[in-house]
């Protein structure tokens, strides 16, 4: 089979951003929008290119827990409010605040130099969404004329209507025009047919060819002239498996090189770790709580280095792991927000200042964003990930190693590297010395090393 090729060309601020996912109600112990735009500057400091917002459209209030996903049951939360369960597309939460507030949300951001993308739930909406009520025939429906729901338990949008796809093209128009929103995350992408994802690019960029689109999806296809950018569930994946699961450093360049074979050449996806739904599940065992520091901030240094949209989830910066869930309402289930306190320990200290670092390096390097990616052979490739960045444009190359291994690390690296040319960018326990000419690299527990060459 032929490997698909892109016809439409990457938004350029898509492969220069770094994106922070912000979910309103673990942001703030408020909740609300206006009380997130208080930390906008923050975010700004930090070097965030793009605010993405969990979804802010008007949830579901309905009490029937027939109606409920399962995550939200065993929550414990016993609220019936979920972001991903609509009931208004066309009006913010109340509990976030008003349509006002959101656009002084984008504005304010804006005038930080930041973009804003909202996140549309298009899969599924509330059992009580006013479009129900409003156009019957824009569910699905049983032969006998009952609602079809789908695996979270919530009606299934009928795609097959024409109308209820030009609901949701008036929908994604309205944002943008009236709220000035940059782009859109697609919850559930790929449970929606493409041919509406391909038309409704061909009508937003009629109004803005700068937005940017990202899929929570796997699909290669989708890349080929509706998104900018693939939701990187399956980096995530291969991460928590080596972290949590013992599974061999060798597996993240298994899955590096599967996602190059599979997606179409330049294709992005989202290098993250935690996101809402993984920050959720954990529960009270987020990898802050669980992992050695040193793993962490190697993931963020892989992920910042690498090819692709880097994304920080709520408090990554300070190395928050209070729990957080999807169902927790400040008003309902207080203390499920970012413990911000911790910013001013040694340890919030230490992780802002790599992760400010690190967005710094990326904004200043050419070959971070517009470079290519191989991965570099060592002698130890079961315990240290080891790559480099380059460009048929660009003179020299970024070496990248980390090291996963609670022991010291010295093993050979199969590298043309120019011993009087190389120097070191950023040291976290590193060395890279050469004998005989060539490149040996030294990693303590833990350690990391990233070279320009």
């Amino acid at each position: 089979m032929s490997k698909l090729i892109c016809q439409r060309t990457v938004v350029p601020a898509a492969h220069k951003s770094v994106i922070y996912q912000l979910f309103l109600r673990a942001f703030t112990p408020e909740g609300t929008l206006n009380a997130a735009s208080e930390l906008l500057p923050h975010l700004a400091e930090l070097g965030i290119d793009i605010v993405y917002l969990c979804p802010i459209c008007a949830h579901d209030p309905d009490e029937n827990p027939d109606f409920w996903s399962d995550r939200q049951k065993a929550s414990g939360c016993n609220n019936p409010k979920n972001p991903y369960r609509i009931s208004d597309y066309y009006h913010v939460e109340p509990e976030y605040g008003t349509d006002d507030d959101l656009k002084r949300f984008i504005r304010r951001a804006h005038g930080l130099g930041m973009k804003v993308m909202l996140d549309l739930v298009y899969f599924h909406c509330g059992p009580t969404a006013a479009l129900i009520d409003e156009h019957p025939d824009f569910v699905m429906r049983n032969e006998d004329g009952s609602i079809i729901n789908g695996q979270w338990h919530f009606p299934k949008l009928n795609f097959d209507n024409p109308a209820l796809r030009e609901y949701l093209f008036d929908n994604m128009v309205y944002y943008v025009n009236d709220f000035n929103a940059d782009g859109y995350r697609t919850d559930v992408g790929d449970g929606i047919p493409l041919d509406f994802w391909k038309e409704a690019r061909r009508r937003l960029d009629k109004i803005n060819p700068d937005l940017i689109m990202l899929n929570e999806g796997f699909s290669a296809a989708s890349m080929v002239n509706a998104f900018d950018v693939l939701y990187g569930f399956h980096w995530a994946s291969t991460l928590r498996n080596m972290l949590l699961s013992g599974k061999p450093v060798s597996t993240l360049s298994t899955t590096w090189l599967e996602d190059r074979e599979r997606l179409p050449e330049g294709a992005l996806m989202t290098r993250h770790y935690d996101n809402h739904d993984l920050a959720s599940d954990d529960y009270g065992h987020r990898f802050e709580r669980v992992l050695d520091k040193r793993q962490i901030d190697n993931v963020i240094i892989m992920n910042m280095t690498m090819d692709g949209v880097p994304l920080l989830y709520n408090g990554d910066e300070i190395g928050d792991g209070r729990r957080h869930s999807l169902f927790a309402s400040p008003a309902l289930n207080p203390g499920f927000t970012i413990d911000w306190a911790q910013a001013l320990t040694e340890r919030g200290q230490d992780r802002l200042a790599l992760v400010t670092e690190l967005i710094a390096l990326r904004h200043g390097e050419e070959l971070l964003t517009e470079g290519d990616m191989a991965l570099v052979p060592t002698a130890e490739p079961e315990k240290v990930f080891a790559f480099r960045r380059f460009s048929d444009y660009e003179d020299g190359q970024i070496f990248v190693f980390v090291s996963f291994c609670k022991e010291p690390v010295k093993c050979a690296v199969e590298a043309e590297i120019d011993d009087f040319a190389a120097a070191t960018i950023l040291s976290r326990g590193g060395n890279l010395s050469f004998e005989n000419g060539r490149p040996v690299l030294e990693l303590l527990p833990y350690g990391a090393l990233i070279v320009r060459a």
